[in-house]
């Protein structure tokens, strides 16, 4: 009879170990992926890169890669609004281009390129914006960091720019003109915006930044309401161009400005 139940003990005893380690080992498995649940939630930018869904399209004078055989190219034509700049004013005007195409030997597929015939800072699929001299500020700072403010003031208006982050790290980096400037390493970086005494609107936010930054590349009366529109440069990545356009006209309650449309171009390898 010992003889039985030696063996059912030692069997029942491995058996309850085995179920043990089990258990832990599900319960290690669940920690992980609510873990990983935690953290995608937590990034609202990419909430919102999976939300936000473009008022209409706009293109950049920038090359394209072929996509399952189609370029983001091939929709530009004749009635979309050209936003370019000629001898320091700026215009919206019918789109003036030629498509080059090309090889990208980084993915071993064809590109496509817009080249415009003028300096050309934004294409724009909206045909109601008003032709013709916009006005426009000029700029003399792009980049607002972390516990910094800029105001920028128009037709009795100011707009006041305000911005929150960690900075990592700052640096002197050599630019091509032999001067400096200086750069610093973010990351929870938000932008906000009021205009007057108007209520603050969050522009946007980017959880972190790869050898990048966000830059402010034109501030002006993009649909002709009398009021600032913007567009940024929000590069995630330095092998990533992403452009955000905000318009006035498209602003709900007391917000300043909407963000109506952007695109992202990538040319990593």
């Amino acid at each position: 009879m010992k003889k039985i139940i030696l063996p059912f003990l030692v069997f029942s005893i491995l058996f309850s170990c085995k179920d043990d380690k089990l258990v832990k080992a599900q319960g290690s498995q669940t920690s992980v992926k609510n873990e990983v649940v935690k953290d995608s939630a937590a990034s609202d930018e990419v909430v919102v890169e999976e939300d936000f869904k473009n008022d209409f399209e706009i293109l950049l004078p920038d090359g394209y890669r072929d996509d399952q055989g189609k370029n983001p190219t091939n929709a530009l034509n004749k009635d979309w609004v050209d936003l370019f700049e000629e001898n320091g004013s700026y215009y919206l005007g019918k789109t003036d281009f030629t498509i080059e195409k090309g090889y990208d030997e980084c993915v071993g597929d064809s590109i496509r390129s817009i080249v415009s015939k003028n300096k050309s800072v934004l294409f724009m699929d909206d045909p109601k914006l008003k032709l013709g001299k916009i006005k426009a500020l000029k700029l003399t700072k792009n980049k607002i960091w972390p516990g910094e403010k800029l105001t920028l003031k128009f037709d009795n208006t100011d707009y006041v720019f305000r911005a929150e982050g960690k900075v990592l790290s700052t640096e002197k980096r050599s630019l091509d003109d032999n001067k400096e400037e200086i750069y610093k390493k973010v990351e929870n970086y938000k932008l906000y915006l009021k205009a007057n005494n108007g209520s603050e609107k969050l522009l946007l936010q980017v959880e972190a930044f790869n050898d990048t930054f966000v830059e402010l590349l034109f501030a002006g009366d993009i649909d002709n309401d009398g009021k600032l529109d913007f567009i940024f440069g929000a590069n995630r990545d330095y092998e990533e161009t992403r452009v955000m356009l905000f318009l006035s006209s498209k602003a709900e309650s007391n917000e300043p400005v909407k963000k109506v449309s952007q695109i992202a171009i990538q040319f990593d390898c």
